[in-house]
């Protein structure tokens, strides 16, 4: 980016920057208004028009623009957004009952590795600044009809491409942002946050006060097994994992919630007994995920009955689990997929 995005300011930010230029403070609130409903300079209305050619003068208005969208037959949209710098990352915008949720990404790539996930096979390219981030809920938002008065996503998960806790300060400040009152106002208790799980950062996460949902990605109940998955695995081991979730929980007393991916590999009696050790103390959600099939990865999904087997064993063991509905699959719902694809295809 050669300009700082609007959309990651804060209005005290606004407010030094305009004081900086001989501008009245009541300013900040109207720009950060205008920014939060992903509107062009055109559109600030109320904004003297000197003024506006220096907010174009100095910031990129549009850090997310929509390149394609695509539908599925079971309602969910997948977005291939571009950024400024002609970079592409994925969203994932999926339809409930209690509201529409949109799933952001936070990196250009991905620097973690897991086996199962498309996003890393080229590894990280770079951090999305706060608002880029942002700007994928806003111009969503905007799509879709919707308003900082109006909205039309209601419900965010950090799940996308990248490793929120690897772009630690753009997230953090993202997440302050999509919640203030003046803006989108999104509260904090509908954003969720999954990491691959770096132990140390979950405790500056927990540090944070932050009012969010924590999900850790697991997928593997040994040392062993999870080393063969997911390459984070290499530095933090099940029990720094499990004491840093441990110190979240009983600070926060927040519910935890679990990710694992069903592959023949760790779906046995003996992985049920052990995620029941393993979260033995935590208030706590397994979200159960049928393996999206991929060519990127050579994931294969288990047949329904090994996968309700599983779910019953997790049960029989005293532990909540749910299986994720699978959305998308016929739209590269799967991260990295849609970008991989789009970018071989323009080759």
């Amino acid at each position: 980016m050669t300009k700082p995005t609007l959309q990651s300011k804060s209005i005290e930010e606004l407010n030094e920057w305009l004081a900086g230029i001989g501008e009245p403070s009541f300013r900040a609130k109207q720009i950060f208004e205008w920014a939060q409903n992903y509107a062009s300079v055109s559109e600030m209305t109320n904004i003297p028009k000197p003024l506006r050619e220096k907010i174009d003068a100095e910031f990129c208005v549009a850090p997310v623009i929509i390149e394609r969208e695509f539908i599925s037959k079971d309602g969910t949209h997948k977005f291939l957004y571009k950024l400024s710098d002609g970079e592409l990352i994925e969203g994932v915008l999926m339809k409930y009952k209690y509201g529409n949720t949109l799933c952001v990404s936070t990196q250009v790539g991905c620097r973690m590795g897991c086996s199962f996930c498309a996003s890393g096979i080229d590894g990280l390219i770079r951090n999305l600044d706060a608002g880029e981030i942002l700007g994928q809920v806003l111009c969503v938002n905007k799509h879709l009809g919707g308003s900082t008065t109006d909205r039309k996503v209601t419900n965010i998960v950090l799940m996308g491409s990248g490793e929120p806790l690897d772009n630690f300060d753009n997230v953090v400040k993202f997440i302050k942002l999509a919640s203030a009152t003046e803006g989108i106002n999104i509260s904090q208790r509908n954003i969720s946050l999954s990491t691959c799980g770096l132990a140390d950062k979950i405790r500056r996460l927990t540090d944070e006060n932050l009012g969010i949902t924590l999900t850790i990605s697991l997928h593997a109940t040994t040392d062993e097994s999870r080393k063969k998955l997911m390459k984070i695995a290499n530095a933090y081991t099940l029990v720094e994992l499990m004491d840093a979730v441990r110190y979240y929980f009983d600070k926060t007393r927040r519910r935890v919630v679990f990710e694992y991916i069903m592959l023949k590999e760790n779906t046995t009696h003996q992985d049920a007994l052990r995620l029941r050790s393993l979260t033995r103390g935590i208030a706590c959600h397994v979200n159960l995920i049928p393996a999206n099939p991929s060519p990127e990865t050579n994931i294969k999904p288990l047949t329904k009955e090994r996968e309700t087997k599983f779910w019953q064993a997790l049960k029989d063991a005293g532990l909540t689990a749910t299986t994720r509905r699978t959305l998308g699959s016929d739209i590269e719902g799967a991260c990295g997929q849609l970008k991989r694809r789009v970018l071989k295809d323009s080759i």
